[in-house]
């Protein structure tokens, strides 16, 4: 099978081409260049897509000795991933944009120009893995599943949540078997210079990680109330955009709780560029609508029992899922803090990924009245 192997110059995408090769497949390494000032070199661990980078990468092919490719796709990088973000941000909504890479950029972009020149499939370094079932519906009576990885620490497979059935069929992710020490001791082992290489971390292209600094700077500072729960003005912000729901730090509150509470911001109206903060209790959700729906799978249908999880590396929580075309509710069985809009909810079925949605609204369900 001939492969393209996505290395971004880290550990883990290098052990990803390494463990391709082994596997007897033709394997082409490819460095995707998204960062529009690649020439800003790595000065700690946030980051990717540096010089440096596309270096590490091309210094672990040529050792592996297999055929190595910078393409560039930092305009549609910034179409599809840094320009969505802004404007999820710009509606009040709280993005997750590494889902939104592997959508647009991993496994569409990246997908789709490896098939346009003859490959046959693309392995990343993602901690997940794929795991394959008898299905006599499925093409070949064979049916491809992304499950969580072994190592429960870097399990990546809720950033895989967008991948659809034909996605998945072309896919490969060789770490799921295996722990990080793991990957950097048979690094080391191979020879490859990125064995101690620290992971990249938090959004890639906001390398010092100043979030609302990034945005205020793309956005503009719009000053507004930030109020509690009835109204009353506590401060002022710069822009309701670089707020969102469950935060805590960085308020900025000019009037103290009477009661000496810690306050959160509970929700932002963008239209009235407000910020509404109040007390913990007040967080808390357990009715979440979505769409943009994406199934990794066949698609369910009516209601079902399923684990639900809202964050990267947060927790699984049982839940009620009804599906009704492209539109998905979640009653998740307790509240949960800090769910917002723009967010993603991603679907568990035991280790196997449903499918995943993005969170149109949040808020607290009906009381439910016992039967007699």
């Amino acid at each position: 099978m001939r492969v393209v192997a996505a290395m971004s110059g880290g550990v883990d995408s290098a052990i990803a081409a390494a463990r391709m090769l082994d596997a007897g497949h033709e394997v082409v390494g490819v460095h995707l260049a998204l960062a529009q000032s690649a020439a800003t070199l790595r000065e700690s661990a946030r980051g990717c897509c540096t010089i440096e980078d596309a270096g590490d990468a091309r210094r672990v092919a040529d050792r592996l000795g297999i055929p190595f490719y910078v393409w560039d796709m930092a305009e549609r990088f910034r179409e599809d991933v840094v320009e969505d973000f802004v404007a999820e941000y710009a509606a009040g909504r709280t993005p997750n944009p590494c889902l939104r890479c592997n959508e647009k950029i991993k496994f569409a972009a990246l997908l789709d120009k490896a098939l346009a020149l003859g490959f046959d499939a693309v392995a990343t370094g993602h901690y997940a893995q794929v795991v394959e079932v008898v299905d006599a519906a499925a093409p070949g009576g064979v049916r491809r599943e992304l499950h969580r990885a072994v190592d429960a620490a870097k399990d990546q497979s809720y950033v895989l949540g967008v991948l659809d059935a034909a996605q998945l069929a072309r896919a490969f992710f060789p770490l799921g078997d295996t722990t990080k020490p793991q990957i950097r001791e048979e690094a080391a082992a191979r020879g490859f210079s990125v064995a101690k290489k620290p992971d990249s971390h938090d959004i890639c292209f906001i390398a010092d990680g100043d979030t609302r600094g990034w945005l205020a700077r793309r956005l503009g500072e719009r000053p507004g109330p930030i109020v509690d729960d009835e109204g009353t003005v506590l401060g002022e912000h710069g822009g309701a955009h670089g707020y969102t729901v469950g935060q805590r730090r960085g308020l900025g509150l000019k009037v103290p709780p009477p009661d000496g509470s810690k306050r959160y911001v509970v929700s932002t109206d963008i239209s009235t560029n407000t910020v509404v903060v109040g007390p913990e209790e007040l967080l808390g959700v357990d009715l979440v609508t979505a769409d943009h729906v994406r199934w990794c799978g066949p698609a369910p249908e009516g209601e079902l029992r399923l684990g639900a999880q809202i964050r990267a590396h947060g927790q699984e929580y049982p839940a009620t899922a009804r599906v009704e075309g492209q539109q998905l509710t979640v009653h998740l069985d307790e509240r949960v803090r800090g769910v917002a809009p723009g967010q993603s909810v991603v679907l568990y079925d035991g280790t196997r990924v449903v499918g995943s949605a993005t969170i149109a609204r949040a808020g607290r369900a009906a009381p439910r009245v016992p039967t007699s």
